[in-house]
């Protein structure tokens, strides 16, 4: 096996040092790009980088504080809070403009983000915050309105392999093994775009071969090395699918207990949070429907507190939302209800609207009979008039048939009071 001399990761040992050796980004970073622009004339002003993990934005501010010349200070936004900030604020006053960079600012409050505001503005720190959250969301207006946002992409396939090829021919460990690499499909699935943990990755890879020996990266490979990420999950695949799909039945057949678990699968396996917020958008409606309206506003707000939050605590917000739609009152007669009106419309074709129910915006259209006959129900007793409202061919054709349980129950005899026997309620 083979030894790291280096303590360091090997993300940190080849980390670009200059705008020209990063890898992706060329919409930020070519030559006459805006940020490539802003950094040739130094001219920075405060920014925001946000993006998904592992694309450049840790380098980037680093890069921008070597190339302005400026005293660079990190601090994480986990750990750090209004002390630390304020103690950067303060050696600024002594030593002049300097750049400050905030990792995780979404992770900072409102109070502490004001914290950084006079300084900001009045140009004592140049602020660099970097994020994975959307700085609409994360960021205070005041405070967004003072830096430039620049969005970070994922890293794409080829940005990923050239990635690797830079750090075989730039680390000085890696350069004395014999590396080749033969397949990485799998290699990049594992990374998921994300270039440090791709780094972090060959190292591993090389770290696990015998000494001397001759380091082949293939697919099968990765896969015996790496063996707690190849559980069968892959994202596009069949299993993906079937993990899904337990987790809606298991909603559907009100287990709760059952629904966590593959919940707990599908994160652990790194899929999508707002993947699965929109299946349960979906179900609260399919499944649910009018027995428990609530659910339809529960999983609503569900979908958009996980774009808010991100993870991990977009979990606890999943998982609250799951127990409630698996311990709900189930029904499917709005979704059967649609499903047969857009049959009979396949079969139907398009049926002439009654004249009574026809908008009448003309003279000729009122000549024509258009809304006639047309009664308002709100001129009549509990807002409802007897009248026909589909087409003569399918005149009382009922397509929605109330579930058993409390609520729909509760529809049907409202129906029933209002059309008596016509659509057998």
């Amino acid at each position: 096996m083979h030894v790291i001399a280096n303590t360091k990761p090997l993300a940190e040992r080849v980390r670009p040092q200059s705008v020209s050796q990063m890898i992706g980004q060329q919409h930020l970073l070519a030559p006459g790009a805006p940020l490539y622009q802003a950094i040739l004339n130094k001219k920075i002003p405060s920014l925001i980088l946000w993006g998904p993990p592992g694309v450049g934005k840790t380098t980037l501010a680093k890069i921008i504080g070597q190339e302005l010349g400026m005293n660079f200070y990190y601090l994480s936004a986990i750990q750090a809070g209004v002390a630390e900030v304020r103690k950067v604020i303060e050696e600024a006053k002594k030593l002049g403009k300097v750049l400050l960079f905030l990792d995780e600012i979404h992770r900072f409050n409102k109070s502490q983000q004001d914290a950084l505001l006079g300084a900001v503005e009045n140009g004592t720190i140049v602020l660099i915050g970097a994020t994975t959250e959307n700085p609409s969301f994360e960021v205070n207006n005041a405070l967004l309105s003072r830096a430039q946002v620049y969005v970070l992409n994922e890293l794409t396939e080829e940005e990923l392999i050239e990635l690797l090829h830079q750090a075989i021919a730039k680390d000085e460990w890696l350069k004395q093994k014999s590396i080749e690499l033969i397949e990485t499909d799998l290699l990049l699935q594992h990374c998921e775009g994300d270039g440090r943990k791709l780094l972090n990755l060959l190292e591993l890879l090389v770290s696990q071969a015998e000494e001397g020996e001759s380091i082949k990266i293939t697919n099968d490979w990765v896969g015996k090395i790496l063996q707690k990420k190849t559980t069968k999950y892959d994202k596009g695949g069949e299993e993906h699918y079937n993990v899904i799909s337990a987790f809606i039945k298991s909603l559907r057949g009100s287990d709760p207990n059952a629904a966590v678990y593959w919940l707990a699968r599908m994160l652990v396996a790194g899929e999508s949070p707002e993947f699965i917020a929109r299946r349960m958008l979906i179900l609260a409606s399919e499944d649910i429907g009018n027995a428990n309206p609530n659910a339809l506003l529960i999983a609503s707000n569900c979908f958009d507190a996980i774009h808010k939050i991100g993870m991990p605590e977009g979990r606890i917000i999943l998982s609250q939302c799951a127990v409630y739609l698996a311990t709900s009152a189930k029904s499917n007669a709005s979704y059967m209800a649609i499903e047969q009106a857009m049959a009979t419309v396949s079969k139907t074709g398009n049926l002439a609207v009654p004249l009574h129910l026809r908008n009448a915006p003309t003279k000729l259209m009122k000549d024509l009979n258009y809304g006639k006959e047309y009664a308002y129900a709100h001129a009549y007793k509990d807002n409802f008039v007897e009248q026909e409202f589909l087409p003569e061919n399918i005149a009382g054709q009922k397509f929605y048939e109330p579930g058993e349980n409390a609520r729909e129950k509760e529809q049907r005899a409202f129906l029933k009071a209002r059309w008596k026997e016509k659509y057998g309620y």
